[in-house]
């Protein structure tokens, strides 16, 4: 592409050059083209003073084709042919082309009638004194023509370069995505090979310390079924509820026997219904892993916490309460809350609640979210 770059780059500099270097190449061929016209005065002078005629009635010439041109490829083409609106830009194309057909004949009654006027008065030897005269209907005939002819040549060919720039573009944007996609994929597919490899470790080590350790290894049987949740089922923008709760679960057992019987957890969980709603996964997990972080962790006696998910119809509201450390800072409810915050803005935009409440001796977070009914956002 970079090679190409007076083809197809939108640097100021180069769209100048571009369309100046295609409108002069245009410009000569009319000079050239209109100097074989067979008119009453171009036939009476020679080839060089054909050309020198046309120079200046073909720059005024160039205004309709202009104006065609450049309504067709900015106006037409962008907001309406690439959108499928063809009826309407079969219209508007039609519009156009009567606008420039007039635009064509007034050049040609008073500018370009005032130059031959000027001509001829210049070289009246040239008719041995008798001006030709050209009824007005005639004139204003060859005026709609002259101009319509190639407003209609070079606004089609501008069109067709237009849309031919715009179709290789949308090729190699779709052919780079493909690209950058089977990169993704293959990125993707030596990831999974690490999580292979980490199941079947811990697996291995389950085994043999089902006899040995029976604590540890119903608790790595725990942490192999919450990395599982973590790595392969929050693929999908919506989980089920109850897989959401049954990974909390799975977090607040291991979190109980690292805490032993000084950990106080209160549950209170939705019944069989669970499976019927989705919600944004990972989104309770942070809120949980705030309450341990701010709240037991830095409570030397007695650590305690309340969890509540309850359903109403289609909502469902959170509330996490933990106690506070009597020495302990102000707990500003972490990174972690914020992340989820901005998530909550985008996915549920308008439709969420969430309130934070810092008492002197207790937190509460308060979160109220509408479920979907399937798995699709």
């Amino acid at each position: 592409m970079n090679r190409l770059q007076f083809v197809f780059s939108e640097k100021p500099a180069w769209k100048i050059l571009r369309h100046f270097s295609f409108w002069f190449c245009w410009y000569l061929f009319q000079v050239y083209l209109y100097s074989f016209t067979p008119s009453p005065i171009l036939m009476r002078v020679d080839f060089l003073e054909r050309i020198r005629i046309n120079l200046g009635e073909s720059f005024w010439f160039i205004l309709p084709n202009l104006f065609l041109s450049y309504s067709v490829m900015y106006l037409v083409i962008p907001k309406l042919i690439i959108l499928a609106k063809y009826l309407k830009a079969t219209l508007c194309i039609i519009v156009l082309i009567f606008l420039t057909a007039f635009f064509s004949a007034a050049l040609s009654l008073s500018i370009i009638e005032w130059m031959r006027h000027e001509y001829l008065k210049s070289h009246a030897e040239l008719f041995n004194g008798a001006l030709p005269e050209t009824p007005f209907k005639i004139q204003l005939f060859q005026g709609l023509i002259s101009g319509l002819r190639a407003s209609i040549t070079i606004g089609g060919l501008a069109a067709a370069i237009k849309l031919t720039k715009y179709f290789y573009l949308k090729q190699e944007q779709t052919l780079a995505l493909e690209r950058q996609n089977a990169i993704t994929e293959l990125h993707s597919l030596k990831a999974q090979l690490h999580p292979h490899f980490l199941f079947n470790t811990i697996n291995n080590i389950y085994s043999h310390a089902q006899e040995t350790a029976p604590v540890a290894a119903d608790m790595l049987l725990q942490l192999s079924s919450l990395l599982r949740y973590i790595l392969y089922s929050c693929n999908t923008p919506l989980v089920p509820l109850s897989q959401e709760i049954s990974m909390i679960r799975n977090y607040l057992e291991l979190e109980k026997k690292r805490y032993g019987n000084r950990l106080e957890i209160s549950l209170q969980f939705p019944g069989n219904e669970t499976s019927e709603h989705f919600i944004a996964p990972l989104l309770i997990l942070p809120f949980v892993e705030n309450c341990f972080k701010h709240g037991t962790s830095t409570i030397l006696s007695h650590p305690w916490i309340s969890i509540e998910l309850r359903l109403s119809g289609k909502r469902l509201l959170m509330k996490f309460i933990n106690g506070k450390s009597e020495i302990g800072s102000e707990n500003t409810g972490g990174i972690g809350i914020e992340n989820v915050r901005r998530r909550l803005e985008l996915l549920y935009p308008d439709t969420y609640r969430l309130d934070i409440i810092s008492e002197e001796d207790v937190y509460i977070v308060i979160l109220e979210i509408t479920t979907h009914p399937n798995a699709a956002l």
